[in-house]
């Protein structure tokens, strides 16, 4: 009995996304001296591909290797990450390209450019726009010239959604509801108020002068 043949689904994988680049972290700090140990360092990477290109940073203790091929950059991982390199852990990382799309800083688009101070000229069309006249409720004015200390008015009613909108009036410092005439101005003691005590200053340590 012949058992029936499945297909099997293939899934096409492109490789031009892959980083080239590998870098080294961890590497021992005799690398960026020695001539000999550089040698061996990068013989480790050109048994992979022999036109390999190397980087080295001294202040970061990390060494660019760059391939031409990205299946190389991955097998030298593959193969090399964590190894024993001088008595170094040495730790491989791929590096991540960037593209910019151009080496040159592209001006803004000039969408909105004419809101830039100085301003430059407006666009074609474009008309300032005018304010509006301050609406002054008078009604509002005279009540709450009438109201006095204590009292409220209702500006909003309250509805099921919304809360009603109240104006209270504060209530004199004296405790008089009216306010005084000239006649018996003299006669009650206004409060004194209280005074406003400065913060001192600290005192002043002259430096020696070196």
């Amino acid at each position: 009995m012949q058992r029936p043949v499945t297909e099997e689904a293939t899934v096409e994988v492109k490789f031009t996304d892959l980083p080239n680049a590998l870098i080294a972290c961890k590497v021992p700090e005799d690398l960026f001296k020695e001539d000999t140990l550089k040698g061996s360092f990068e013989a480790l990477f050109r048994s992979f591909e022999p036109e390999v290109q190397f980087q080295y940073f001294k202040s970061f203790r990390r060494v660019r290797i760059s391939f031409s091929d990205a299946l190389a950059a991955a097998e030298a991982r593959l193969r090399l990450h964590k190894t024993d390199f001088k008595g170094k852990e040495m730790r491989l990382y791929f590096a991540q390209s960037v593209h910019i799309g151009s080496p040159r800083l592209e001006p803004p688009k000039p969408d909105k450019q004419f809101l830039i101070s100085p301003p430059a000229s407006p666009p074609v069309g474009w008309e300032q726009s005018k304010d509006a006249m301050p609406v002054v409720n008078y009604d509002l004015l005279c009540a709450i010239s009438k109201l006095g200390p204590g009292d409220k008015y209702e500006l909003h009613t309250a509805t099921p959604t919304t809360p009603s909108v109240v104006i209270h009036v504060c209530d004199d410092e004296r405790g008089d509801s009216s306010a005084p005439d000239d006649s018996d101005q003299d006669d009650k003691p206004r409060p004194l108020r209280p005074k406003i005590i400065q913060t001192r200053r600290p005192d002043f340590t002259p430096g020696v002068e070196q």
